[in-house]
């Protein structure tokens, strides 16, 4: 599959030559920068474009952008996308990454929060009548598609809505870059959409990829790319991006990953890559347990711990942790749960 990569190709094909361009390590390797033999990401027109052309046709964009500054810079530039398409309201729900909020205070967008409720401790994705009424008061719609606890947005009544008021849908699908292999891929139903790569696919950490459905979105976005991304990519990062993209699916451990939640009554949501363990009061002895034994969960908010896994999880991993939380036992989370230490998309790592 490596053969695949052309970005990674490019560079185990460099030549050993004397550094006198930036970084400042001076050692030869994939950490180069913009070369003659090595493309220009922000005017691409070799390999670079060459592996953005791929991506695209993969996830089903007009057009999809490297990003090596996570999926925060795409969510600003399908901002800036939407405000130069004249957007000047934009309804989102109020447990939405804080990218959201940020981008639209720099941009001077007005933020419509859809509300949320929250069931046992965890926010609950808005409902259809949520979303119509905030669209009739906004201009665009963005959704959080998969949330950090695994849920999926109601994607296909927002794009009936969307339709409805032709008023674009735009989706922050930074935890859901693995289902580009199924029907709930944000690509399948949004207008522009960040695929957040390094969170489930194995890619460098700050991997990403924005995209538009159309050329029509295709131009404002590249435009918003530029603003935002850096203008020193790591080439690095992007290879991983590439590799990851084309990554095989892996359903022996999605399956596995489903008969685990079965087994140790886990939250039941939408995305196999999530296991929900529900502790309580017990979630930060249980996390100190599970780090005792070498074990990291992605988060404890003081009522969950989550347990992220990704094709490269292997099953005997699974099978260890299926073991250990056999000897530490559960908890129970009250039905009135406040939302923890780490509500929903805090910190995007």
């Amino acid at each position: 599959m490596e053969d695949n990569c052309r970005i990674a190709a490019m560079l185990r094909a460099q030549k050993k030559h004397i550094s006198f361009h930036t970084p400042g390590h001076k050692r030869a390797g994939a950490d180069i920068t913009e070369l003659s033999y090595s493309d220009n990401l922000s005017s691409p027109r070799g390999v670079l474009a060459e592996a953005e052309a791929d991506i695209a046709k993969i996830l089903g964009a007009a057009a999809s952008f490297l990003l090596t500054d996570g999926s925060t810079c795409g969510v600003h530039a399908m901002l800036y996308a939407l405000r130069s398409a004249g957007a000047k309201r934009v309804a989102a729900p109020v447990f939405s990454h804080p990218s959201v909020r940020y981008g639209c205070e720099i941009l001077g967008l007005e933020l419509v929060p859809i509300p949320q409720e929250k069931l046992r401790g965890i926010p609950v994705q808005p409902r259809e009548e949520a979303l119509e009424k905030a669209l009739a008061e906004a201009d665009a719609l963005l959704l959080t598609s998969p949330d950090y606890y695994g849920f999926l947005a109601p994607l296909k009544a927002a794009r009936r809505l969307c339709d409805g008021a032709k008023k674009p849908l735009v989706l922050d699908g930074a935890h859901g870059s693995h289902l580009h292999f199924t029907s709930e891929h944000a690509g399948k139903f949004a207008d522009l959409w960040v695929d957040g790569v390094h969170k489930s696919l194995p890619a460098l950490t700050q991997g990403a990829v924005v995209s538009a459905k159309s050329e029509a979105w295709a131009g404002r976005l590249r435009e918003g790319v530029l603003r935002f991304r850096t203008t020193s990519p790591s080439y690095p990062v992007m290879a991983s991006v590439e590799y990851a993209v084309k990554y095989p699916r892996n359903e022996e451990i999605e399956r596995a990953a489903e008969a685990f939640k079965c087994a140790h009554g886990c939250v039941k949501n939408d995305d196999w890559t999530k296991i929900l363990l529900p502790f309580g009061a017990r979630s930060g002895e249980a996390r100190r347990y599970f780090e005792a034994h070498g074990v990291y969960p992605e988060f404890d908010d003081g009522n969950y711990l989550m347990f992220y896994l990704s094709p490269c999880t292997k099953e005997r991993e699974l099978e260890r942790l299926s073991r250990l939380l056999g000897a530490f036992g559960g908890g129970e989370v009250e039905e009135d749960a406040p939302l923890g230490e780490i509500p929903i998309y805090s910190e995007r790592k």
